[in-house]
């Protein structure tokens, strides 16, 4: 593993993920090329503001659950080509029904470059300590449509606070939101802001020591 970079699970070893582009859960319907093992990996600096976010989350009765940390750049190049194939129609129902693929650019659902890539964001939920249940937030994670942006009028009030309650949680511990996607959060001080890495996330990388 790239100097700089850590498994989140080797530092919070009781937070839950699910890293969707290691599995066939996500908007390409297939395991993403570059991540070669179900697990999150996040620079030393986000570890520790995420650390910080996941306190702030229990002291309100909610734990974090992770979707995505860092993002190989061969990955990110993945959605490029996939973005040149004809829509999947098993999948565009749910991840982009109101827009096509040659749109996305454009639009901001998909990137050239990410933010990602560079350690600086992670992709993330909450669920509630007491029930383990996903909070409610009116879409799911990566759905490219209107209803994912801040402003979406189609969801209900609930989940519109549910959204604002995340928001606060994370701009408070030194991340910055994406209008367009709910569940994205960038470092506002990122270590790497200018660097764009590929090394994979695989299981057979090495052990990085504990942050604290």
């Amino acid at each position: 593993m790239e100097k700089g970079f850590v498994f989140i699970d080797e530092v919070l070893p009781d937070i839950r993920w699910d890293a969707k582009y290691a599995t066939w859960d996500n908007f390409t319907g297939t395991p993403v090329k570059g991540y070669e093992t179900n697990r999150i990996v996040v620079s030393y600096a986000l570890a520790q503001a995420l650390g910080k976010a996941k306190k702030k989350a229990m002291e309100q009765g909610y734990g974090l659950l992770l979707w995505d940390g860092y993002r190989p750049q061969r990955a990110v190049d993945t959605f490029l080509h996939w973005v040149e194939q004809p829509d999947d129609m098993r999948l565009k129902a749910r991840f982009y029904p109101n827009i096509s693929k040659r749109n996305m650019l454009e639009q901001g659902y998909v990137a050239q470059k990410s933010g990602h890539s560079r350690g600086g964001a992670i992709d993330l939920t909450l669920y509630d300590l007491h029930t383990g249940l996903l909070l409610p937030m009116g879409g799911d994670f990566d759905l490219m449509d209107s209803r994912s942006h801040y402003t979406a009028q189609e969801i209900s009030s609930v989940e519109a606070r549910n959204r604002q309650i995340l928001r606060g949680i994370m701009e408070s511990s030194g991340f910055v939101p994406l209008d367009c996607e709910w569940w994205h959060f960038s470092l506002l001080k990122e270590p790497y802001p200018d660097e764009y890495f590929d090394f994979p996330i695989s299981p057979k990388s090495e052990s990085i020591h504990r942050l604290w």
